[in-house]
């Protein structure tokens, strides 16, 4: 609610303004009515009062913070702590949106399946102005590990799949990760966090995106990733390897490509993304790729 623009403003208006009962006692010289009617010292006349708002934003520290027009984003790339100082209100902001991606899986070795992406959620809340702790998991890692959960404001995310060595099945995760070369199964992922792996073919199967990605729908890549309110692509799967053909590749989002006698490639940290599977393991020892840590970040207006 907004003070009116003209005409009589009342006492009862300005008690509701202030988040306060309608018909309390109100002092015109309290800091908090000068502070609304923007009269520092000095008379205040109800005019003063005219279109003014109690608006009180979101405040908080923790984490990499940059500032995007009015908002304010905080990015976790290790576990810490945010600490709201200020919880704001409905006539200014009192709202954080955020994502939490936990690590992604790791590529199965031998031409084995790519990782499948951490398990992705994105929501909001209204916060209490104290401190709330973030958990941030690791990548799986080599041969075919799943990622590490990670969680924050009372949301959880389960780690992705390792993709499956060579005829071996993919481990299910947040998102599956891919069946190993020579038509092993896929892993499979959880409803509301990602998706599953793909089973293999000669080439081995991909992993998985997360929520907001995709399956794959090409036979060896990686599910598609998935790109927040900042604008950064995350929680892609990983490529499968191949025996002796043209391995997949990741599904973007900084997940790995598949080998073929050739490493996998790893995930990019911090963005829940899988690894990619190995290429022939006979050959020169390749390979499989770790997974990409996890990430929270969220957003708030600050002005």
């Amino acid at each position: 609610m907004t003070l009116p623009s003209s005409g009589q403003i009342t006492l009862n208006q300005v008690n509701v303004e202030l988040g306060l009962s309608g018909t309390a006692q109100i002092s015109m010289g309290s800091s908090a009515v000068r502070t609304l009617f923007g009269v520092a010292s000095g008379q205040i006349s109800m005019s003063n009062g005219y279109g003014k708002a109690n608006a009180q934003y979101v405040a908080a520290s923790g984490g990499t913070v940059t500032t995007s027009g009015d908002y304010k984003y905080h990015t976790f790339s290790s576990s810490s702590t945010l600490t709201v100082s200020d919880a704001g209100n409905s006539a200014g902001s009192n709202t954080i949106e955020y994502i939490v991606i936990a690590g992604g899986g790791a590529g199965g070795y031998d031409a084995g399946g790519g990782g499948g992406a951490g398990g992705t959620i994105f929501t909001s809340f209204n916060p209490s102005a104290t401190s709330y702790t973030i958990t941030i998991g690791g990548g799986g890692s080599a041969y075919g590990g799943n990622g590490g959960t990670s969680s924050a404001f009372g949301t959880s995310c389960t780690g992705g799949g390792g993709g499956g060595a060579k005829q071996s099945t993919g481990q299910s995760g947040g998102s599956g990760g891919g069946g190993g070369h020579l038509w092993a199964g896929r892993g499979y992922g959880i409803s509301g966090q990602g998706n599953d792996g793909d089973n293999a073919t000669s080439t081995a199967g991909g992993g998985g995106g997360g929520k907001g990605g995709a399956a794959s729908s090409v036979y060896g890549n990686g599910g598609s990733s998935y790109t927040w309110l900042d604008g950064v692509a995350r929680s892609g799967g990983g490529g499968g390897g191949n025996h002796a053909g043209t391995p997949g590749v990741g599904g973007g989002g900084g997940a790995g490509d598949g080998g073929w006698q050739w490493s996998g490639g790893t995930g990019a940290a911090n963005t829940g993304s899988g690894g990619g599977g190995s290429g022939n393991l006979g050959q020169g020892g390749a390979a499989a790729g770790n997974g990409g840590s996890g990430v929270v970040v969220l957003r708030y207006r600050f002005q």
